[in-house]
């Protein structure tokens, strides 16, 4: 079978659209005809990593429907709507992580992290795709995969905020949206967004933030300590950068001895550099956790997800505010470089 597919020839150069050769699915895989695809950070990451084979297939959340099954797949069948992943379903621990495949283009064996997905096609292990109800969107449901379940995921799994906390979040971005619903699910009283635009900024409060910050032109840390009352009781990174991850632990509240326990400081971004922190700022009863895709278990926390999509909590439509073809691919990616998108942007397939 051959698919269309976006995929890297050499590091840091452009994206190239064309045909590359799928295999037949082995006993545990699936083949997903694609609906969408999102388009995230990790990706231009992946494209800046000179350490990565070329070519590189790229992407690692979408929807679809599956259109051919190994024999030892009982979870979905050929016809059922899905979605792909990059975390697997049910916390199988033996779930190889697939790098590299049979995939190929042009005689060359295409490498990748997680199931690609900017391609009309792809194959994947099974452990990697969950059933999607029919009921639900096909395109807008592509940014479970990864935004809603890393974002969402942060607050419910991860830090476990508490109603009537207060939050801080840095960035808000689509997975910064996305720890903002997943504040409001929580029910956090005060909810700080920290950006660098207006407009972003403007857009997080309709998902339900509180307070804005802009730290192009203020202290986001000593400001959030004057929201706060001395510092938030959770603080999100949710961008991964040296300035955020140095800002977000000083965030939250110290701790009084014999009296409470300080604040959680969540780092959700892919951090890309060193950081330098005060220790003691963790001497001062502060807690610093990363989480990896919010501690989610697809199984388990997909169907809330979709529950509350369905309900309006979780607002997906609006979340996704910029969609593109395949063939838009190098201009998707740029639009995201520049900060253009204000939410999620997505591939969206014929």
């Amino acid at each position: 079978m051959k698919t269309r597919a976006a995929m890297q020839l050499e590091h840091n150069g452009p994206l190239v659209v064309d045909e590359i050769e799928l295999p037949d699915p082995d006993d545990e895989q699936v083949v997903v005809k694609q609906f969408a695809s999102g388009i995230c950070h990790s990706q231009l990451h992946q494209m800046h990593n000179p350490a990565l084979v070329r070519p590189l297939l790229l992407g690692h959340e979408s929807s679809g429907v599956v259109v051919a099954k190994g024999k030892n797949v009982s979870h979905v069948k050929e016809g059922d709507r899905v979605m792909v992943t990059w975390v697997p379903r049910d916390g199988y621990e033996g779930m190889p992580t697939p790098t590299q495949g049979s995939m190929t283009y042009q005689g060359k064996t295409a490498s990748w992290q997680a199931s690609p997905t900017w391609a009309e096609s792809t194959v994947a292990h099974e452990q990697y795709v969950v059933k999607m109800p029919d009921d639900v969107a096909t395109d807008v449901t592509a940014i479970i995969g990864c935004a809603v379940m890393t974002g969402v995921g942060a607050v419910i799994n991860t830090a476990k905020v508490e109603e009537g906390s207060t939050v801080a979040i840095y960035g808000v971005g689509g997975v910064g949206l996305c720890v903002v619903v997943g504040c409001v699910i929580a029910g956090a009283s005060r909810i700080i967004a920290v950006d660098l635009t207006d407009e972003k900024l403007a857009f997080a409060r309709e998902f339900g933030v509180t307070d804005t910050i802009n730290a192009s032109r203020e202290d986001p840390v000593e400001r959030i300590k004057e929201l706060t009352n001395g510092g938030a009781d959770y603080a999100f990174d949710a961008i991964g950068r040296k300035e955020t991850m140095e800002q977000v632990l000083p965030s939250v509240k110290q701790g009084i001895v014999a009296i409470r326990e300080g604040g959680t400081a969540v780092l959700v971004g892919v951090p890309q550099t060193p950081a330098t922190l005060n220790m003691r700022d963790i001497f001062l009863a502060r807690r610093y956790i990363g989480t990896f895709g919010g501690s989610s278990r697809p199984e388990r926390d997909y169907p809330k997800f979709l529950d509350w999509y369905r309900k309006g909590t979780l607002n997906l439509d609006k979340l996704v505010t910029a969609r593109y073809k395949l063939d838009q691919i190098n201009e998707a990616c740029d639009a995201l470089v520049k900060g253009q998108i204000g939410g999620r942007a997505i591939l969206t397939f014929d």
